[in-house]
């Protein structure tokens, strides 16, 4: 029996694994895309969806509060909010566990500070 040259490769099987690798990365990328800092959202019966930019302000149950991914105390975010224009869009991220002083706070430095568009993110529930 004669040896048979090898004069082709079969791909389909790379092309399989690549399919699998390429459906992993997007389906991680979409849970990095959310966010870090985990909070439970409380839910809404309506989704609106925010076309335009808007900043975020996080509410943990825990009372922390981060600005754009940092965390800041409220004497910083005043300061903050002070250099930012009063049109400014603002969403509050706040964990559905979170103490109701913590976000009357919050919503308290916004309103002192001129703020009128502001809006609490929720998720969309049954």
């Amino acid at each position: 029996m004669e040896d048979k040259e090898f004069s082709s490769i079969n791909v389909i099987p790379l092309v399989d694994i690549m399919l699998v690798l390429l459906t992993i990365v997007l389906i991680t990328a979409t849970f990095v895309v959310q966010g870090s800092i985990p909070v439970n959202l409380p839910k809404a019966s309506k989704k609106h969806e925010e076309a335009l930019k808007s900043l975020e302000i996080v509410l943990t149950k825990e009372g922390r509060v981060f600005f754009e991914g940092r965390e800041v105390s409220l004497k910083e975010l005043e300061k903050i909010l002070e250099s930012l224009e009063p049109t400014t869009r603002i969403i509050i991220a706040g964990d559905r566990e979170a103490n109701l002083q913590s976000l009357v706070s919050l919503l308290d430095i916004l309103k002192r500070k001129g703020f009128e568009r502001v809006s609490i993110r929720t998720e969309v529930g049954a």
